[in-house]
């Protein structure tokens, strides 16, 4: 029987599978694995959140199908938050629907407007999903460098000029998973201009909107007027008020990327659990000061990683903005790469990242580090890699000699 499925075949194999797999030997050894891999919150949600949750949960009639689009009090919701938070009115009824998580949105997103070999414009390195979701659904991949020096406008200009067909869509993420690059209003005007005179989609992905340090609220691209002719956004309650295993997502934006996912969703589920979604509402309804309990949070882990990994001898930018730092492996360990850097510090220092290369090629010689252990476990994981960088040098002896046996 055929066991080679078109679809599967697409799909590489998965990059943090190596690492995971290592990581999970090394607990099952008894091992305290520091784990700065996947960007999965520690933190608890708002209590009233939870709450809510369990008041809703006594309701009998709760447990039956929900939505797929989402109740009612749920889109007002995000569109409210969408007012108070960039000045932006949403439809609830025609410019926004509620998805499972991000993630899922975007996948679906895919599959409802893509078709065999339409080309798909995507950042490199980016979230796995941003390219993942348009291969699965038979789209034509072409990267974009970001990142660095790399000017992204200049890149997608080019991409454009040079993709037959023409592109159907560009994604954008910022602030970004995983380089933590955020851009300005002025970059979404650029962008919305560019799409809106070459007839292009712009799918953009604002995960990490109320994770920032600088004093500067991200902003949405649609916040610029225009913008809803071409666009459509995602957030998402998993990092804003640690959500993340609720799976509570949101599209808002263009009406007609919107009508085609929801027509998509239709078929293939009937929304989140009606309970998380009435959490979900008192979320983004009820008192807000969690999201800077959250915020302070994480930029305390961020000085306290940054100062700790200088210390050690490896000197990592700080992140303006999300849970992650993005760095460049130590310069003695960049023959190597960042797999195989991840890979002696996982075994030699118990503390886990994740390798570059897992979200592109142009992610290569970097690896992401996640803010999700607390600040005593962080200090323990510079002082283990203090150790592991004075020892470098003969761990990369015995690697080569082992290789060259």
């Amino acid at each position: 029987m055929e066991k080679d499925f078109y679809r599967i075949k697409r799909l590489p194999p998965y990059v943090f599978a190596e690492v995971n797999a290592m990581k999970a030997k090394e607990r099952a050894a008894g091992a305290d694995i520091i784990d700065f891999g996947m960007g999965n919150p520690d933190l608890t949600p708002p209590q009233h959140v939870m709450d809510k949750l369990t008041e809703t949960l006594q309701n009998p009639k709760v447990h039956r199908y929900s939505a797929s689009k989402g109740i009612p009090g749920l889109r007002k919701a995000i569109c409210a938050y969408y007012k108070r938070r960039f000045n932006v009115d949403i439809d609830p009824d025609t410019e926004s629907i509620v998805t499972l998580g991000s993630k899922e949105g975007l996948a679906n997103l895919a599959q409802a407007i893509t078709a065999p070999g339409d080309v798909i414009l995507v950042p490199n390195p980016s979230y796995p999903i941003h390219h993942f979701g348009f291969l699965i659904a038979g789209a034509t991949i072409r990267h974009i460098p970001v990142g660095g020096d790399k000017d992204f406008m200049e890149g997608l200009a080019y991409a454009v000029k040079h993709s037959i067909p023409k592109p159907l869509a560009i994604v954008i993420n910022y602030p970004s998973n995983p380089t933590a690059e955020v851009v300005d209003i002025n970059f979404y005007k650029e962008i919305v201009a560019f799409a809106r005179k070459h007839e292009i989609y712009i799918l953009s992905d604002l995960a990490y909107a109320e994770i920032y340090f600088d004093g500067n609220p991200p902003p949405s691209i649609l916040e610029v007027p225009g913008a809803k002719d071409v666009a459509i956004e995602f957030t998402s309650l998993s990092k804003t008020y640690s959500m993340a295993g609720w799976r509570m997502g949101f599209a808002v934006g263009n009406k007609d990327l919107v009508a085609a996912l929801t027509r998509m969703k239709s078929y293939v589920d009937y929304g989140a659990f009606t309970p998380i979604q009435v959490a979900a509402t008192a979320a983004l309804n009820g008192p807000q000061d969690y999201i800077e309990y959250a915020r302070e949070t994480y930029k305390a882990r961020r000085d306290v990683l940054i100062k700790g990994l200088a210390e050690a001898g490896w000197d990592v930018p700080p992140p303006a903005a999300t849970m992650f730092a993005w760095t460049r492996i130590p310069e003695i360990w960049a023959e190597l790469g960042s797999m195989e850097f991840s890979k002696q510090l996982l075994k030699h220092a118990h503390v886990a990242v994740s390798p570059g290369e897992g979200f592109g090629e142009y992610g290569e010689g970097f690896v992401r580090i996640a803010l999700v252990e607390n600040e005593q476990r962080i200090r323990q994981a510079t002082r283990n890699i203090k150790k592991f960088m004075a020892d470098s040098p003969n761990i990369i002896a015995a690697i080569k000699k082992e290789v060259a046996q």
